[in-house]
């Protein structure tokens, strides 16, 4: 069997990985991975994926950056190329990125099958570009691996076939257990914020992208007030990503002296900080779930979340983005620790059960 595995960004590279690793455990499995390029990373080198354990993708597509019609477009173009010339059985999409909606349309387009990975998942939000990338996604996919139980719920709802539907846990778990090991194995001096996170003591980890919080100054304003308030009694490691730097700038944001400004971070630095957190505070869909499987607060800085297990038994607190809701959503994320489950599959081994679907061994 012939599979293309697509990555855009990445967190997708985090997904894909285990799902890589344990295709090796199938002779009859040969998996390519293609690099659409979506977004740019300089840190994605040969360490990168050395560090992942899988190869540099066989296919890089450079696509680059663009509005979401000229990335969706080029995408297409350039992966139609790699369909024409691989005639793969299978193209496996991860997520809800641009890339995972271009070549699942490609793919089906030229009667490749698709299997999407994370499927179901729904924040009934129309205006996140991602949900319109989920669910149209879903309505073309031939197999569905989902994460948690609103996921098949949706899909069931959507009128998809049960025997299509797989609940298998969650591959970003099965990248964060492992990764979790091996930093018990390396030299943790080597990260540059080891001595910060040392003289910290407790701390708070934060991450801000999304253009819904930070392109509206009014938005953006009301959640640094909340941060500053919080800086009043912990530090807070905060990696900016390079959009929030410059809406930052734009909209003359000032951020409390105990609020540490750091560059984007590589996965296992990002970890290295947040694992020990006293909470985390973000807007991102992957850190929900991270911190949950790991036991860590965590504060949603957004009005709704497509990962409502996190908040259902999880560790996670849905906060919305007023101050004093953010404020609200962090005493309440430390009184949910204890009481707090990590969802059901998600063990390590969700890669596992994918294969055994896609390679006929069972559900």
């Amino acid at each position: 069997m012939n599979v293309l595995l697509i990555a855009g960004a990445r967190p997708n590279f985090m997904k894909i990985a285990p799902i890589y690793r344990a295709s090796l455990d199938y002779p009859s499995v040969a998996c390519s991975i293609v690099h659409t390029g979506q977004h740019y990373d300089k840190e994605m080198s040969g360490t990168f994926f050395a560090e992942l354990e899988i190869p540099e993708p066989r296919y890089s597509l450079n696509v680059g950056s663009g509005s979401h019609a000229e990335q969706t477009a080029a995408i297409m173009v350039a992966f139609e190329e790699v369909c024409l010339q691989e005639s793969p059985d299978l193209v496996l999409v991860v997520g809800d990125v641009n890339s995972t909606l271009a070549c699942s349309i490609v793919a089906k387009k030229c009667g490749v099958a698709v299997a999407h990975v994370e499927a179901g998942l729904r924040s009934f939000d129309l205006a996140m570009p991602e949900e319109i990338n989920r669910m149209v996604t879903d309505a073309i996919s031939d197999s569905f691996f989902v994460t948690e139980e609103s996921g098949v719920e949706n899909l069931l709802r959507e009128g998809k076939q049960p025997e299509r539907i797989h609940a298998v846990g969650h591959v970003m778990i099965d990248n964060l257990l492992r990764q979790v090991k091996l930093l018990e194995g390396i030299d943790l001096s080597s990260f540059d914020s080891h001595r910060l996170k040392k003289e910290a003591g407790t701390y708070l980890f934060l991450t801000l992208h999304r253009p819904s919080n930070v392109d509206s100054r009014e938005t953006f304003a009301g959640i640094a007030e909340a941060i500053n308030e919080l800086a009043r009694q912990r530090t807070i490691f905060f990696p900016v990503h390079p959009r929030t730097r410059n809406m930052m700038s734009a909209h003359g944001i000032e951020l409390s002296d105990k609020v540490v400004l750091l560059p984007p971070l590589g996965y296992r630095e990002a970890l290295f900080l947040w694992k020990d957190a006293e909470a985390v505070l973000t807007d991102s869909g992957g850190l929900q779930e991270e911190t949950t499987a790991l036991g860590v607060p965590c504060v949603t800085i957004r009005e709704n979340t497509e990962r409502p297990v996190t908040v259902e038994i999880g560790t996670n607190v849905l906060a919305g983005t007023a101050p004093e809701k953010i404020l609200a959503g962090y005493r309440l994320s430390l009184e949910k620790r204890g009481r707090a489950r990590v969802p059901q599959l998600w063990d390590g081994r969700a890669a596992e059960r994918i294969w055994q679907v896609l390679a006929g061994e069972g559900r």
